[in-house]
């Protein structure tokens, strides 16, 4: 009878960060460590020790409280380098490291980052205010199509490799509030669902 797995499943694979730096002489200070789970991207992404420091040890112990320990290391997310040491202390105890040999940093860390997204600085409003909006323009006797648009408001972390074009600049990406292509195309059977607010007043005029 063939087995049935219940629950939650995981595609982690290695071993957690103390049982690795708790092998190395001076703990792996300078040695190279990286997750299983991040070599599914083509960039390289690693990182090197620089401290380590073992926990108190908790009033209320756990499995997971036996296997964290914090560490400061310097970080690179698909080949870009954050610019400040990171600490990783709540995911250590995750089985997911490994250590990259002496002889093989070198290549295993060689690669090139991703390049940098181009991304529209404007945007059409959501359906609903961009109704309000073209009826507002209809009643001042205004073309239909002002002010049908927003700025994009983008969070940039510390490996965000998108910027919003500048002037006389092309984006790479197209952001849409449509649905696109749908999962269940009979759900929207005899919908155009490219046809646009502009195309139904046009047509009502």
């Amino acid at each position: 009878m063939p087995y049935k797995y219940i629950g939650r499943t995981l595609d982690h694979k290695g071993k957690t960060l103390w049982e690795i730096i708790g092998n190395l002489k001076n703990c792996g200070i300078g040695r190279v460590i990286a997750r299983n789970m991040f070599e599914r991207y083509p960039e390289p992404t690693f990182m090197r020790i620089l401290e380590v420091e073992a926990h108190p040890s908790p009033e209320k112990i756990t499995m997971d409280d036996r296997r964290r320990v914090k560490v400061l290391v310097d970080y690179t997310f698909r080949a870009k380098r954050l610019p400040e040491p990171l600490i990783i202390d709540a995911i250590s105890y995750k089985a997911d490291y490994k250590l990259i040999p002496k002889d093989e940093e070198a290549n295993y860390c060689k690669g090139n980052s991703i390049p940098m997204k181009l991304m529209p600085k404007m945007i059409e409003l959501p359906p609903l205010l961009k109704e309000l909006v073209i009826r507002d323009n209809i009643a001042n006797n205004e073309p239909i199509d002002k002010d049908n648009e927003i700025e994009i408001a983008y969070k940039r972390g510390p490996f965000a490799n998108f910027r919003p074009v500048k002037e006389n600049e092309k984006p790479d990406v197209e952001v849409t509030l449509g649905v696109g292509e749908p999962i269940t195309p009979s759900l929207y059977k005899g919908i155009d669902l490219k046809q646009s607010s502009n195309v139904r007043h046009n047509k009502s005029q």
